[in-house]
């Protein structure tokens, strides 16, 4: 996992979209935000979560790997590029390969669009919009470290299970350390925490 990146607390998302409007300002791709709030139980739950490219690292970035064009680059650092506009050919590999859901087709452009992590601020050290943003921290940008001093008891999960595939993202997912055990907000039940089984 990067030293500082963005960890996604699911049980603190308000569904205020605020992560949604702060998205659509940033200078890379002004107006269109990159960042999806999912209403996990529409009509039955208030219950949402902001979805984020999770930048996946083991495999590297399914999305990429299957795109005939060589339009989506991955960094140095692990972070998984939208799409080359002058590459992209809006072939939709990249939407059918995430295994998160994240990257979406503009049919009137033909184009790939997702979240790169504000690159053109966390290369600089800055927070990326949505995280700048959060009202309730539901997205926060920094070290497991900073993490763990302001919010004590969690863990954090990198690895996610898909069937019989593994993925290692660069982005986590903030769990209770001491409930490991239970469902994570929206009803999505925690089967595999960093490759160990607590569905029992």
């Amino acid at each position: 996992m990067m030293g500082r990146t963005m960890f996604i607390d699911p049980g603190r998302c308000i569904g205020c979209q605020a992560c949604v409007s702060a998205c659509r300002e940033c200078d890379s791709h002004r107006g269109k935000s990159m960042i999806h709030l999912d209403y996990t139980d529409e009509g039955s739950s208030v219950a949402s979560l902001p979805t984020v490219c999770m930048h996946c690292e083991d495999p590297v970035a399914p999305c990429a790997e299957v795109c005939p064009a060589d339009a989506i680059l991955v960094t140095a650092d692990g972070v998984v590029q939208q799409a080359d506009t002058t590459r992209c050919i809006g072939c939709a590999n990249c939407v059918n390969a995430c295994p998160f859901g994240v990257p979406k087709i503009d049919l009137q452009a033909k184009l790939q669009m997702k979240c790169n992590l504000c690159y053109d601020r966390t290369a600089y050290g800055l927070a990326p919009m949505c995280a700048t943003v959060c009202p309730t921290g539901a997205l926060f940008y920094g070290t497991v470290e900073e993490l763990q001093a302001e919010r004590p008891g969690v863990q954090v999960a990198d690895t996610f299970v898909f069937g019989e595939s593994e993925v290692r993202t660069g982005v986590a997912m903030v769990v209770p350390a001491e409930r490991v055990q239970w469902p994570v907000p929206g009803g999505l039940p925690v089967v595999e925490i960093n490759g160990k089984d607590v569905s029992r």
